[in-house]
């Protein structure tokens, strides 16, 4: 059965994708005077990119997500659907810069050694597990709520894992930590996550103002985090302490930790001072390349080129997709899931984040938001919803992915229940929690 539904997916997936690509020429082929084909080619290449982006993968091809969005927004140009002019135009520059910024002062971090001594503080628990459950929930979480999840989850997840297995300690409860609790974190600020910085972007709200309001929310389901997890694996945290063996040496500079964490700092700062994030963000992560400690080809190394190339393609296949299927009738049409109720518009937010990703859910639900009357509570219910519902399956968001790839490396393997059983009830509690706060 699992084959069949299995292949049956793949096959969906190829369709829309041969939609996509018949879609995309079909301008080229046939008359088109009212904008009839133009519709039908946003439609197919929007449909195909969304499917493949969703999977991961395409049949029979050796393409990445990247590499799909960028197809995807080739597409849009090629078919007519968007024109090259507006294409450039589509794409947030604030988001992907902030984005280099961030991912530049992160990379300073690791290669000084900074997260390797923050594991080894959270190592002092080793002897109490709730207590190193704890730690490593808040290191996670609180790291993930100022510099970007997925790359504290790149970072985090082999440092979390190595010290489980020096204390002799299932590794599982603390790497689920590490994930979920990167996810909750991450939605208490603008740089908390990737979806959280193109709303930002895309709303204007505050640094401070959007940490004042979600920050509350990214508290209290950290500890709920810390609750599930204990109470699901109360066997493997409840165990008696064994001796741990020596913990593996973690290399680090003081002068370089002093440095990045200095910058880190100073940009936080310059966000709640007021500073646009995007250039706070750029130009700390430019001053700490001069340095004659660290080549930058290493700093280079560190940056996820591949996502912001992903970002870019996003932002002009979702602009296409707006401008030809985004007509008066379907916006009035969207009025009857009442999405100015807050409600409505996390459940609506957390199930298209489930299957599209997070990201791609908030590009769509843009120009829904726009139409509504409280535009800043809708982006902050978007944010939240969209982020927590990332604890859902592991397939939720690309910090899970990266904390199970990580793990499966090592031969800890983190089955699709075993996320399961925790993410989704702590994914609806926190949504809950989200909800009450946000509309209240």
């Amino acid at each position: 059965m699992a084959r069949i539904s299995h292949r049956v997916s793949w096959s969906i997936m190829a369709a829309l994708l041969v939609l996509a690509a018949v879609a995309a020429a079909a301008p080229y082929l046939l008359p088109d005077q009212d904008g009839t084909l133009d519709r039908i080619a946003a439609a197919g290449i929007f449909a195909g990119s969304y499917a493949a982006l969703a999977v991961g993968k395409v049949p029979g091809l050796s393409i990445d997500r990247a590499g799909v969005a960028l197809v995807g927004a080739c597409l849009m140009v090629a078919s007519g659907a968007l024109p090259l002019a507006d294409a450039y135009r589509a794409i947030d520059l604030d988001t992907i810069t902030l984005l280099l910024g961030m991912m530049i002062i992160v990379a300073n971090l690791r290669l000084s050694g900074f997260f390797g001594l923050v594991t080894g503080f959270a190592a002092r628990w080793g002897n109490r597990p709730v207590l190193l459950l704890a730690a490593v929930t808040a290191v996670s979480g609180v790291a993930s709520a100022f510099l970007v999840n997925d790359a504290i989850c790149l970072v985090l997840a082999p440092l979390v894992m190595e010290l489980a297995l020096s204390l002799r300690r299932n590794p599982v409860p603390y790497l689920l930590a590490v994930a979920m609790a990167s996810n909750v974190g991450s939605t208490a600020t603008i740089t908390g996550n990737p979806q959280n910085i193109i709303i930002g972007s895309l709303s204007g709200i505050p640094y401070a103002a959007f940490a004042a309001a979600l920050a509350p929310i990214a508290a209290a389901g950290l500890a709920l985090t810390v609750l599930l997890l204990g109470a699901v694996h109360r066997r493997d945290l409840g165990s008696a302490a064994e001796a741990p063996e020596a913990l593996p040496e973690q290399r680090s500079n003081q002068v370089l930790i002093l440095r990045a964490v200095a910058a880190t700092a100073a940009v936080i700062g310059l966000f709640f001072a007021g500073q646009p994030p995007a250039k706070a963000a750029i130009v700390v992560g430019g001053l700490l390349l001069l340095t004659r400690r660290v080549r930058s080809r290493r700093i280079y190394n560190e940056i996820d080129w591949s996502l912001l190339l992903m970002f870019a393609g996003l932002f002009i296949i979702v602009a296409g997709a707006e401008r030809a299927l985004l007509t008066p009738r379907v916006l009035a049409a969207s009025q009857a899931l009442h999405l100015s109720l807050v409600p409505n518009l996390a459940v609506v937010t957390a199930v298209l984040s489930n299957i599209v990703s997070n990201v791609p859910a908030v590009l769509v639900l843009k120009p829904f938001v726009t139409a509504l009357p409280d535009q800043t509570t809708a982006w902050l219910v978007v944010a939240m919803a969209s982020t927590l519902a990332g604890n859902f399956t592991i397939l939720g968001s690309i910090a899970n992915l990266i904390v199970v790839e990580q793990a499966a490396r090592r031969g800890v393997i983190i089955g699709f229940w075993d996320y399961m059983r925790v993410g989704a009830p702590l994914t609806v509690a926190t949504i809950l929690v989200g909800v009450l706060w946000l509309g209240r």
